[in-house]
């Protein structure tokens, strides 16, 4: 599966100007990552050499040594990509470099652009800034290699490596910024940092950050154990981060040597590059080109096809935060963005809410919902109108259960069965009205909305629709029926996330007295009941198994949608995620559906009611997803059945 990478920083034993016990631990931790399957790997600042050496740097038998030593290094650069660092002499200036070895060479060498030379460090006493360096290319052991502050490393799978050096990144625009808009996607920096009182917040920040703005993974790690305490305890700290999300970092780093590992997919920050204009207007503006050197080796690559078999954590729900604590804020914030919506577009129209409630998870969310908006406005919940529409389907159980609901939040509750409506309804149209078609099933739905739309004609009401954005995204939906409303709450809220804030809301203190009632919501299968229940009263109607597992759906939809990705690298992520539940023969079958259902449904989508958008995953035609109803899905029908 392409687009994978495993990387790891290392943090070896160092000791000032001993190149041989440097290179020694060098290499141990390149073997050791090696055995990890790892395919691209950071070593700290000035590495071979040690990061203190002080004034032993201006003595030539410790440089010639760390040249020996990186020539040495090649022989290790066999299906494993690295960086280390070290001093060199260029054009007669002594410079504080990074050298680049993938595919069995040294393929480049990056200087150092920003020397501290303050408070604890006097870098300039000993090396000169990258800018003043005036060649582009360097000889080591009679042989040249290029040099430079602008060499982007690239791969034939589409991966590009830019190299920064510490300071390099506190500087106001870092050169990584002008790295990644000339095509970097992956960052590396050598640092030697010292440690101080809350300095590895500072630092964590910077490295997150910087790989928020250049989506990109960024490496760092930097110098530890072995280096001088004359002046100062070596951080020793190292971070991975992509995208804003800090994959890994190592803990107790001051303590000894170590080297952290993460599995990143770099197809994830590839698309969003694709999405954000203002990232390519950002290098179209910068004129960052005419200053990028690209680096090329024939057949080098840094993805792995294969990636390992524990490469990539995937989460089963990625709408849903795994912890409880992180999942708890995330019900808060939405639920506060969804009153905020709702009690605005109330307080312009000044109508009431009125909903049909069914006593499932959908209708349950946008009843409480209501609730809650007019609250903000001062109103009662009595001013929410709640309305059960009983019909052939319906099981006593969630009937009950929506009415206990109702009653517990102190909304206007009526209960309006249109059996003999539709009935009636079937008369008119010559339907038989014991088959069990699609007709059957939509007719109830149309009916309900109708009674609905009218009863809010009547009564001053907006209707509130319980959809959500996996039914939209299946097309799960009556068109002009369930379909329809008059704003949309849940609109962006995929089903596997409605679920845990039902079931979290219930604890709070506005809705407790609802509890037992919520968690029945919870716990009960999910079903449009348009069907008669079985012969004990049960729904014999279940959605999922008829368009298949909606964690399944949700998986899938994320994917596409966030990132783009194609069918082959959806089904590659869904059997690492499910494989222990589901066989990849199931996966690919409701994948086909998923897909298929999604390309047929766009007209549904295309006139879906107001709703605002919840998170970076949103389907509305204004503003979220833009496609045409008339889209052929040949193209991904047909990856699937290659699969």
């Amino acid at each position: 599966m392409k687009d994978i990478i495993r990387v790891a920083a290392a943090v070896p034993r160092v000791v000032p100007g001993n190149v041989d016990f440097n290179l020694a631990e060098t290499i141990k931790y390149i073997r050791a990552a090696k055995e990890k399957q790892v395919r691209l790997l950071v070593f700290p600042e000035l590495g071979i050499t040690g990061y203190t050496c002080g004034d032993l740097f201006f003595c030539e038998n410790l440089l010639f040594a760390a040249q020996d030593a990186l020539l040495s290094l090649e022989k290790e650069a066999e299906d494993i990509a690295f960086a280390v660092g070290a001093p060199l002499l260029v054009a007669g200036r002594l410079c504080n470099c990074a050298f680049f070895f993938a595919g069995g060479h040294l393929l480049g060498v990056v200087p150092k652009l920003y020397l501290p030379n303050y408070r604890e460090f006097s870098e300039k006493r000993w090396f000169c800034s990258g800018f003043d360096v005036p060649a582009d290319s360097v000889v080591i052991g009679g042989r040249r290699f290029p040099f430079g502050q602008g060499l982007v490393f690239e791969g034939e799978d589409g991966v590009s490596v830019g190299i920064e050096i510490c300071e390099d990144l506190m500087a106001p625009i870092p050169p990584s910024s002008f790295l990644a808009l000339g095509g970097a996607n992956i960052i590396l920096n050598l640092s030697s940092s010292s440690e101080a009182a809350k300095k590895h917040e500072y630092r964590r920040s910077l490295v997150v950050g910087q790989s928020a703005r250049l989506l990109a993974l960024y490496i760092y790690a930097s110098s530890g154990f072995g280096e001088s305490v004359a002046d100062y305890v070596a951080s020793g700290h190292s971070i991975i981060a992509s995208g804003g999300i800090r994959l890994a970092e190592n803990k107790d780093y001051v303590d000894s040597g170590n080297m952290i590992y993460a599995d990143s997919d770099l197809g994830c920050n590839m698309a969003d590059r694709r999405r954000c204009s203002s990232f390519s207007d950002a290098a179209l503006y910068n004129d960052v080109f005419r200053k990028i050197r690209y680096i090329r080796e024939a057949g080098l690559r840094f993805t792995c096809d294969n990636p390992p078999a524990d490469a990539l954590r995937l989460s089963r729900y990625p709408f849903v935060p795994e912890d409880e604590t992180s999942l708890r804020e995330r019900v808060s914030q939405l639920f506060e963005m969804q009153i905020a919506a709702l009690s605005r577009r109330l307080e312009t129209t000044g109508l009431r809410p009125v909903i049909g409630v069914s006593g499932g998870l959908d209708s349950t969310l946008a009843l409480m919902v209501s609730i809650a908006a007019v609250e903000k406005l001062g109103r009662p919940a009595s001013n929410v109108l709640g309305i059960t529409l009983p019909c052939f389907g319906t099981s006593s159980a969630t009937l009950d259960n929506a009415i206990k609901l109702m009653e517990a939040l102190g909304v206007e509750t009526r209960t309006i069965n249109i059996s003999e409506s539709v009935r009636q309804h079937f008369r008119d149209i010559g339907h038989p009205g014991d088959v069990y078609d699609i007709a059957y099933e939509n007719a109830q739905a149309r009916e309900r909305t109708q009674v609905l739309m009218d009863i809010c004609n009547m009564t001053g009401g907006l209707m509130v629709g319980p959809g959500d954005m996996s039914e939209l995204a299946l097309g799960w939906c009556t068109f002009g029926g369930d379909h329809m409303s008059m704003y949309a709450p849940n609109a962006s809220l995929p089903k596997t996330l409605i679920r845990q804030m039902v079931r979290c809301l219930a604890d709070t203190d506005r809705f407790s007295p609802a509890r037992e009632a919520l968690m029945q919501v919870v716990g009960q299968p999910i079903s449009p009941e348009l069907i008669p229940p079985d012969a004990d009263g049960d729904i014999s109607q279940k959605t999922e198994d008829i368009i298949g597992p909606y964690e399944l759906h949700d998986f899938f939809l994320y994917y596409l949608i966030r990132y783009g990705f194609g069918p082959a690298k959806i089904f590659d992520l869904a059997c690492r995620a499910f494989g222990s539940d589901f066989s990849s023969r199931k996966i690919k079958h409701w994948l086909k559906v998923f897909f298929t259902r999604f390309f047929g449904s766009q007209f549904k989508r295309s006139c879906t009611p107001d709703s605002v958008m919840m998170g970076s995953v949103f389907l509305s035609p204004r503003g979220g997803w833009n496609m045409p109803s008339d889209a052929d899905g040949t193209l991904w029908r047909r990856e699937i059945e290659r699969l």
